[in-house]
């Protein structure tokens, strides 16, 4: 009776044992999470940095050669047209003289010196000449009176006078050109530093080309410059746009009109904005990694009311969002959905709690959602985030849907 008892126990506990390890190994639904196909609007967009611009940046350069003083403006003030001088340039000092060309200024003065005694002298003798030929010619028209002398005797005395006093004017006329000369040997002399008159036509004010604000100061302190020397920038910062430099296989996708948003500027919401232009041409470019990329210019009109953007400047950074393609009844499955199968892509399609392997054909896709072509339905469900314990006809266990929109 004993033998029996412990065999009966026996069995009872390898039968236990083994239907243990059945449970154990028996295949069990894998936990899962969906997501539901659905129709929704789905836009596809093209991002990348870009720059805020004054569309009309005005560079004020020096008119003339000469020292310009130090800007009466800094950057930010307000500028009238025509009427706000932005730059005062004065005459420069000359330039220091080595021995060999003092000693050729002060031979220069010295000679004009010289001349101007001599024509002193001339003007002296002509001026004694045009007395005597006057006194002459009052004796001869006294003795012409009284019949003594010839008409033409007369007439000689009065072209004696008349040639006198030419002289004189030209005597003096040659002492001013004399003097002149001499001014100008003296100015030969000056050296840098002197105190010289300037003289109430010395300077040249420069006035601003157009009203805005100061932008930039090329040219801030005190310094000799040439002609066409850049000084300050001018423009008006109520007249921004926005620059972006897109890659260009993102470029081609854009077209002038279209819609875009303005993000990450640092204000409490995004910008509306519009494509003015895409430039036909591209340039190279080299990213932080050191690779050459093919950028083109595109630019963006803003189209949100100005006060929204009045804190942005010019050359502020800013993210640019611009749409490229959008459906708003698009067939719509999440990217997390689908894998590669082969060429082809594929989801796992959930039917009667299992996965069910299905191909799809997808068209337009952003960062989130796909557009669905064939292949799936709205209403289906599919497996989000597939792990390797999914394979077609698995049986599954959902966790619950999760959000498919946008």
């Amino acid at each position: 009776m004993g033998t029996l008892v412990r065999r009966f126990v026996y069995l009872v506990v390898i039968a236990a044992v083994a239907g243990t390890i059945a449970w154990a190994m028996w295949p069990r639904p894998v936990s899962v999470d969906t997501a539901e196909i659905a129709r929704q609007p789905l836009e596809v967009t093209v991002e990348d940095e870009g720059v805020t611009r004054i569309r009309e940046v005005y560079t004020v350069s020096a008119p003339i050669s000469g020292k310009v003083t130090r800007a009466p403006r800094e950057v930010g003030d307000a500028v009238t047209a025509g009427d706000t001088v932005v730059a005062e340039i004065m005459p420069t000092d000359p330039t220091f003289l080595d021995a060999r060309s003092r000693r050729v200024a002060e031979a220069a003065v010295e000679a004009a010196r010289a001349a101007v005694q001599l024509a002193e002298a001339e003007v002296k003798q002509a001026t004694t000449q045009l007395d005597f030929a006057r006194s002459d010619l009052s004796r001869a028209a006294r003795l012409a009176e009284r019949k003594t002398i010839s008409a033409r005797t007369l007439e000689k005395a009065e072209v004696d006078v008349t040639t006198a006093e030419a002289q004189v004017a030209s005597a003096r006329a040659s002492l001013e050109v004399r003097r002149r000369e001499l001014e100008s040997a003296r100015a030969q002399l000056i050296q840098p530093g002197a105190e010289e008159e300037l003289g109430a036509g010395c300077c040249v004010n420069v006035p601003a080309p157009v009203s805005g604000r100061v932008l930039k100061l090329i040219t801030e302190s005190e310094t000799v410059v040439t002609a066409g020397t850049g000084l300050l920038e001018i423009g008006d910062p109520h007249d921004l746009e926005i620059v972006v430099d897109l890659l260009s296989r993102d470029a081609v996708r854009v077209t002038p009109g279209a819609e875009a948003q303005i993000v990450n500027w640092g204000g409490p919401k995004p910008l509306k904005a519009v494509v003015k232009r895409v430039d036909p041409a591209a340039f190279t470019k080299i990213s932080a990694l050191g690779i050459e990329e093919q950028r083109v210019k595109t630019i963006l009109d803003l189209t949100s009311p100005e006060e929204d953007w009045a804190s942005l400047g010019h050359a502020f950074r800013v993210v640019a969002r611009i749409v490229v393609w959008r459906d708003e009844n698009a067939v719509t499955v999440p990217l997390a959905a689908l894998f590669r199968r082969g060429e082809d892509w594929a989801v796992f399609k959930v039917v009667g709690g299992t996965a069910t392997l299905q191909k799809v054909e997808i068209g337009e896709r952003n960062l989130q959602l796909a557009e669905v072509k064939a292949g799936l339905a709205p209403g289906d469900t599919v497996i989000v985030h597939p792990s390797d314990t999914v394979a077609d006809g698995v049986a599954i266990e959902d966790r619950g849907m999760l959000e498919t929109e946008e």
